[in-house]
């Protein structure tokens, strides 16, 4: 090759290089704003169709009382609720009421032997024996005084014996009913004379066996507890407030109560009792709710939620209905620009009234989609799914 030929095939190579570099070179300002920018996938233009399907307005202000949400438990109702234990000290001999059971005042759920009930029949017995012989002792020493066979200061003297006797059977008497002895069964003791075996561990209260802590043969103490009896028709739900919003919990205000345990269902009550001491290791005062319960599908023991009525205050609210539930989120519509709105995330209080506040203020001229959120959002979903199949940038 010679010295003319070789400069010529440098020559060309080096203008194709250099027309390769301008052909992989980056894009000026001018070609990189033609290029169109990705979609907003939050972003829904409004066509005539989806403009039919909404309505969009402003921001309207109301009073709005703020709500304190409170998590508790249910408990039985402690003026419908009886702690029952035995009477005197003994051993159980038979156990009438199981779990569960339906009993009436009065009814006897379990029976006891017991040597110290004995003792006081006995004692029962000696003071009616001597009231009976000190009444006769009355009676022939006034028909002796009738006769004057005696002077009245001996009538006197067995008069006051007879006032004695009569108030040790009373005492006596007394002890038997403090032992859990109906004034029927002292009755029957004072004209029989025979001494019952056995003493009645009856309920003071009608409603359920709840809690049962007794065995046949165990010897059981006054100060134990063998049975719980509550009426179930009425339950309690209790919560522990904070100190700083105690002041909003009032004795006879009506709260809601959330339960989990039902769907979600509520139930509304009244307050009934609010506590006068602050808590010192958890810093809370114990509040307690009045629930009905004819069909007893309140279980002690569930989960609740308290909602109370706390201060008023004017507040940004949107239609329940304007609000779209996306990734466990509140998010409304939001308009950014004519016939177009976006999927904004926002932080709303609890609905009361078809409405609900704002708790992150917005500014005061924003425009929202007030009805056909969802009809939005499926929109939105359906599109973003469609650019994903076809490839194209969401």
């Amino acid at each position: 090759m010679n010295k003319s030929l070789y400069a010529a095939v440098v020559v060309l190579a080096a203008f194709l290089a250099g027309c390769g570099d301008k052909k992989d070179a980056p894009l000026n300002k001018a070609q990189a704003a033609a290029k169109p920018a990705p979609r907003d996938p939050q972003v829904v233009q409004l066509t005539p169709d989806l403009a039919a399907l909404v309505k969009t307005g402003s921001l309207a202000d109301a009073e709005v009382t703020d709500t304190l949400r409170i998590a508790g438990r249910l408990e039985v109702n402690g003026y419908r609720t009886a702690r029952i234990g035995a009477p005197v000290t003994g051993r159980i001999t038979d156990i009438k009421a199981v779990l569960g059971q339906e009993v009436r005042h009065g009814e006897m759920l379990a029976n006891l032997s017991s040597q110290e009930l004995t003792a006081a029949q006995l004692a029962f017995l000696k003071a009616h024996s001597a009231e009976q012989l000190n009444f006769r002792s009355a009676e022939r020493a006034q028909l002796l005084l009738s006769a004057d066979v005696i002077g009245s200061a001996e009538l006197q003297r067995r008069q006051n014996e007879l006032a004695v006797s009569r108030a040790e059977k009373r005492a006596a008497a007394d002890q038997l009913r403090v032992l859990g002895l109906a004034s029927g069964s002292i009755e029957r003791l004072e004209k029989s004379g025979a001494i019952i075996a056995v003493a009645p561990i009856d309920t003071t209260q009608s409603g359920v066996v709840i809690e049962r802590k007794i065995a046949l043969g165990q010897v059981v103490q006054p100060s134990d507890i063998l049975f719980v009896v509550s009426d179930l028709s009425s339950i309690w739900a209790g919560a522990d407030i904070p100190e700083q919003e105690a002041a909003d919990a009032r004795r006879g205000q009506k709260v809601e109560i959330e339960i989990p345990a039902l769907e979600g269902a509520k139930r509304t009550g009244k307050i009934v009792y609010v506590a006068d001491v602050v808590n010192p290791e958890t810093r809370t005062v114990r509040v307690s709710v009045d629930l009905d319960n004819p069909e007893r599908k309140l279980k002690p023991g569930m989960l609740i939620t308290m909602l109370i009525d706390g201060r008023s205050a004017k507040r940004q609210v949107v239609p329940a209905a304007a609000v779209v539930r996306e990734a466990d989120a509140d998010h409304l519509f939001v308009e950014t620009a004519p016939n177009t709105v976006r999927l904004t995330r926002v932080k709303l209080g609890v609905e009361r009234g078809g409405m609900r506040p704002v708790l992150d203020k917005l500014p005061d001229n924003t425009r929202i989609v007030l009805d056909g959120g969802f009809h939005l959002n499926n929109e939105r979903q359906r599109r973003n799914l469609d650019s994903a199949a076809q490839g194209k940038p969401s």
